[in-house]
C-alpha cells in the first residue's frame, strides 16, 4: 500500500474542505432568498443567513481588520504546515492544522470576493452570481455565508420559573457552515489531544525523541 506523504495530505484536507465549503455556499446563495428555511430532519434545518463576523456569527473586530487577520493567518498556517510536514510528528496534528487553515481560508474568500461576485436582492429573490450590475459590496468587505443549523432541543420554561419562564429556548442556536465547523473542530481536537505540540516550534530539537520517551 502506498503511503501518502504528510505533505500531500494536507494539501487534500485543505483543498477538500475548501471546495465543499465554497459549493455549499455558492449553492445556498444563488438558491435560497436571505432567512430562507429548509427542514431536513427536526434537528437538523439549512437556514440561509449572513454574518459580518467571526464564526458562529460573532461580531467583535472591525470588518476589515478581521479580513486582514483571516488571510494573515491563513498564509501563516501554511507556511507553518509546509515547514514542519517532513518533520516526525503525528499525522493527527497536521490534519488539525489542515481543518484550520482550511477553515480560515474558506470564511476570508467569503469576505474578500463575495461582496463583488454577488448582489444583494430584496426579498424573496435569490441573489446572482457576477451579476451585471455588479456585486453588493468592494473587495475585502462581502459578508460570510452560513446556513447549517441544529436545533438539538426545543422546549417552553414552566411559567413558574423566574425570568425565563414562559421563554421558548433552543438549545444550539449558533448558524454555521462547512468552514466554521472545520476550523472548530480542528482548534477542539489540537487542544484536547495534540496541546503538547503547540509548543514545540520549528526550530525545537525533533519531537521524535519526545516520542520515543513516552513509548
Amino acid at each position: 500500500m502506498v503511503k501518502i506523504s504528510k505533505g500531500y495530505m494536507s494539501m487534500v484536507v485543505i483543498i477538500a474542505i475548501i471546495i465543499i465549503d465554497q459549493l455549499s455556499k455558492i449553492w445556498v446563495k444563488t438558491s435560497f432568498f436571505y432567512g430562507e428555511e429548509l427542514y431536513i430532519t427536526s434537528w437538523f434545518r439549512l437556514f440561509f443567513i449572513e454574518n459580518n463576523g467571526m464564526a458562529f456569527g460573532l461580531e467583535i473586530f472591525n470588518k476589515l481588520i478581521l479580513t486582514l487577520f483571516r488571510i494573515i493567518a491563513a498564509i501563516l498556517f501554511i507556511y507553518y504546515i509546509v515547514t514542519i510536514r517532513n518533520k516526525e510528528i503525528p499525522r493527527g496534528y497536521l490534519v488539525c492544522l489542515s481543518l484550520i487553515t482550511a477553515g480560515t481560508i474558506g470564511n476570508a474568500l467569503d469576505c474578500v470576493f463575495y461582496g463583488v461576485i454577488f448582489n444583494n436582492p430584496s426579498f424573496p429573490e435569490v441573489a446572482t452570481l457576477f451579476p451585471a450590475d455588479g456585486g453588493y459590496s468592494s473587495l475585502f468587505y462581502g459578508r460570510v455565508v452560513d446556513m447549517l443549523y441544529f436545533p438539538l432541543a426545543e422546549w417552553t420554561w414552566p411559567e413558574w420559573l423566574p425570568f425565563v419562564g414562559g421563554n421558548s429556548f433552543v438549545f444550539f442556536q449558533p448558524i454555521f457552515n462547512v468552514a466554521d465547523a472545520a476550523l472548530s473542530v480542528g482548534v477542539v481536537v489540537l487542544i484536547l489531544f495534540y496541546s503538547k505540540y503547540l509548543s514545540n516550534t520549528i526550530n525545537q530539537a525533533p519531537i521524535n525523541k519526545e516520542l520515543e520517551e513516552n513509548k
